[in-house]
């Protein structure tokens, strides 16, 4: 029998009820890690964790908004409880919006900026500081191609644009040490936020859609959920041991 590739670790995985989140919770559970799941609502939540369970890993449900600055603390409080410590902290939790420059609220985007870009900010301070003293940790930040293609809303474009600096800033930070600190930025995934995108169902509506076409090339197949986990599990294990400061594009070519 293969060895598995996180066997024995804890993993935090943000937004993991749904899509991009899920899939990476649940390759890490069948790689061998114990998986902390955290949603914002609790039916979706459960049933994530209860199909996990029912593959036979180890799985726990931490009701948790990314917007919330008390939220890391407490989130790793329960998983420390559940597991002893935690060496793997995904900040996948997010939201998608469609509004142009001039249609963008001061509320609007300070409330995007908590969810996407402050929320994984503490995320990734409360991971530094309980992981330092063992000097043995993974973060991978789950951002996008709006990083450097910024074809969406303006205030998602600059919070993905943030994460790929901040994570950047993380990993020259920890550089000489055993923390590593990485991004993933998903093409187009085949996900329910991305259907929402692409019929112009998310807030903003479909105003942004015409760049899509203009700066990408929508003629290439969308990802699937497990191609990023495959990602992710690759930035969370040994084999991805030598890298940090690094976004990993994974889009099918789409956004070249």
């Amino acid at each position: 029998m293969k060895s598995k590739l996180l066997e024995g670790k804890t993993a935090i995985v943000t937004g993991a009820s749904k899509g991009i989140g899920y899939a990476i919770a649940s390759l890490y559970s069948e790689e061998g890690a114990n998986v902390v799941l955290t949603a914002r609502g609790k039916e979706s939540l459960d049933k994530a964790v209860a199909e996990i369970k029912a593959k036979g890993g180890n799985a726990i449900g931490v009701i948790a908004d990314n917007a919330d600055p008390d939220a890391p603390a407490r989130v790793f409080k329960e998983a420390i409880a559940a597991f002893g410590q935690v060496d793997i902290m995904v900040n996948n939790a997010g939201v998608g919006e469609m509004f142009a420059v001039e249609k963008t609220t001061t509320e609007h985007f300070d409330k995007i900026l908590q969810i996407n870009l402050a929320g994984p900010f503490r995320y990734c301070r409360e991971a530094i500081n309980h992981m330092m003293p063992r000097n043995e940790g993974r973060i991978i930040n789950v951002s996008s191609v709006n990083g450097t293609t910024p074809i969406c809303g303006v205030a998602y474009t600059s919070t993905k644009g943030g994460i790929n600096t901040m994570t950047l800033n993380i990993a020259m930070r920890l550089s000489g040490t055993k923390i590593r600190c990485n991004a993933i930025a998903p093409g187009v995934t085949d996900t329910d936020a991305a259907r929402a995108w692409a019929s112009g169902e998310q807030e903003g509506g479909s105003e942004m859609l015409e760049f899509s076409d203009k700066y990408t090339n929508t003629t290439v197949p969308s990802t699937e959920p497990i191609d990023q986990a495959y990602a992710a599990l690759y930035l969370a294990s040994d084999m991805g041991r030598a890298v940090t400061g690094q976004v990993i594009q994974v889009d099918n070519g789409q956004f070249l």
